[in-house]
């Protein structure tokens, strides 16, 4: 990609580029009967190919090799507004392995439930070759959420057995709790995946935007693989509370979830743009709000100038940020478009000095981040 001062890069115009090669279908089978679905998939002699990095989730029974940057399946159906019909969709995700994605991440909640169906439907080619994440925790009933928490045991292994069957597998690769549950001590939600993993159900697990001392409690019960939780320049809170500093200490690895700030830092959106009413979430969050959006543009802007002398868009500028605070820090942005699956990808190819990025810090940290990540409700929902 040349690095003229005089093109204007932005991720509306950044245009398809080499694309990367080879795919990756490695999996790390820890239970026989993933054993036997990789040998059938081809899976256990499939051999990496050049063109992607990879990165290590955990440690020792725990780990989970994937690709350094994963893909969210979340907004290929749910509060992202518009998004292409399903052909469409299962060609870009088949798109991503192409090039060498190998963690797909998705959930009960979105939709509920057709986000699962979809992303089973779109890598059940693979199987075996690549890995898929999904959470429990949200209630849903009768297909559509109620906006309470149940990790009950008996409700996780229900929710355990809808997504096997949702996602097509014999056992999820990795089960995250969506969400801390105030009601169910931690160790027995704990206990209950360990006793999945024992069954050959699940083969590890996560827990998503929760305390520092409730990651302790449940590591020591059943060790986890990682910890999901919003992590981008916008949004550093993770730095500061210590969860980042215990996912190292214990060696869990770290998912940000957003990495682009819902798409703000790819710099698409402005104060005029419009949410779908039924199939967006941004439109009840403070920080999307015209205001708060017209504010927060010289973060893009910002981040814009630093990758204009260095090749890169703002969502690249954004991703390689992430990828160099940690080896063990995999994001997982979403797309429904091709060029910005290329878009992201091509990060992998950029090497800044930290000096560099202590730079870029300095220039964002000198503006004020306007409106909160989440309403008063979805707030509530985290567990810190």
């Amino acid at each position: 990609m040349e690095t003229n001062e005089k093109m204007n890069i932005s991720r509306r115009g950044f245009l398809k580029t080499a694309a990367l090669v080879g795919t990756a279908l490695a999996v790390q089978p820890t239970i026989n009967k993933v054993k036997a679905a990789n040998a059938a998939a081809g899976g256990e002699k499939a051999l990496k190919k050049k063109g992607m990095q990879y990165r290590t989730l955990g440690t020792g029974k725990a780990a989970m090799e994937v690709s350094a940057l994963g893909f969210g399946v979340m907004g290929m159906t749910y509060n992202r507004s518009q998004h292409p019909d399903k052909v469409q969709c299962i060609r870009l995700v088949h798109e991503a392995i192409d090039r060498g994605v190998t963690l797909f991440d998705t959930a009960i909640v979105y939709g509920p439930l057709n986000n699962e169906e979809l992303a089973g439907e779109a890598l059940a080619p693979y199987k075996g070759r690549v890995n898929v994440t999904t959470k429990f925790g949200h209630e849903v009933v009768n297909g559509k959420t109620t906006g309470r928490q149940d990790s009950r045991p008996e409700t996780i292994r229900r929710y355990c057995e809808g997504s096997l069957k949702r996602l097509g597998v014999d056992s999820l690769a990795l089960f995250y709790q969506h969400r801390f549950d105030p009601n169910v001590p931690v160790e027995d939600v704990a206990g209950t995946i360990a006793d999945l993993i024992k069954e050959g159900k699940v083969q590890r697990w996560g827990m998503c935007e929760v305390a520092p001392e409730t990651i302790r409690k449940a590591h020591a019960v059943c060790p986890l693989t990682a910890i999901q939780s919003e992590y981008h320049l916008m949004h550093r809170l993770v730095e500061e509370n210590g969860v980042l500093d215990v996912c190292r200490e214990l060696g869990i690895g770290f998912v940000p979830y957003s990495p682009l700030n819902r798409g703000f830092l790819g710099g698409n959106i402005n104060e005029y743009t419009q949410f779908d009413p039924n199939n967006d979430n941004r439109q009840t969050l403070p920080r999307f709000q015209p205001e708060a959006i017209r504010m927060n543009t010289r973060i893009v802007n910002a981040l814009q100038a630093f990758g204009r002398t260095r090749g890169m868009t703002s969502a690249q500028v954004a991703l390689g940020w992430l990828l160099q605070k940690a080896p063990w820090i995999v994001p997982i942005p979403g797309t429904t478009k091709l060029s910005h699956l290329e878009e992201n990808l091509r990060t992998l190819d950029f090497s800044l000095l930290a000096d560099e990025w202590k730079q870029l810090e300095d220039e964002v940290a000198k503006i004020p981040v306007v409106g909160n990540r989440y309403n008063a409700e979805q707030q509530r929902q985290v567990g810190y």
